[in-house]
């Protein structure tokens, strides 16, 4: 009697290694994918950096001077009920008083 112990165990290794390699350039191209997004992440904050020293050092004409936002006089907020929202009432419902049910 003869066994192909051989034969089955090499064409499970190959399928084995077929899935490990689908799976490897799976994950090759999804990493790829994310390189790109990082790679335009990286561009647009370049960008960001270079725009904003730009800001610091030239601000314009039309913006405001950072030192005149920061002197304003800021409110302080409110407390209690004049803090709500004021919605308007249906006619005929007072402050406090709740609508009968019928």
């Amino acid at each position: 009697m003869h066994f192909d112990i051989f034969s089955k165990r090499a064409d499970a290794h190959l399928r084995t290694v077929q899935e490990y390699l689908q799976e490897a350039n799976l994950k090759r191209i999804e990493h790829q994918i994310a390189a790109e997004h990082h790679a335009a992440l990286a561009l647009m904050y370049t960008q960001r950096v270079t725009w904003l020293e730009q800001e610091m050092t030239h601000p314009r004409a039309d913006w405001p001077v950072a030192g005149s936002v920061m002197a304003r006089q800021v409110e302080p907020p409110k407390r209690g009920p004049a803090s709500i929202l004021n919605w308007p009432r249906p006619h005929g419902l007072e402050t406090g008083s709740l609508p009968e049910s019928a």
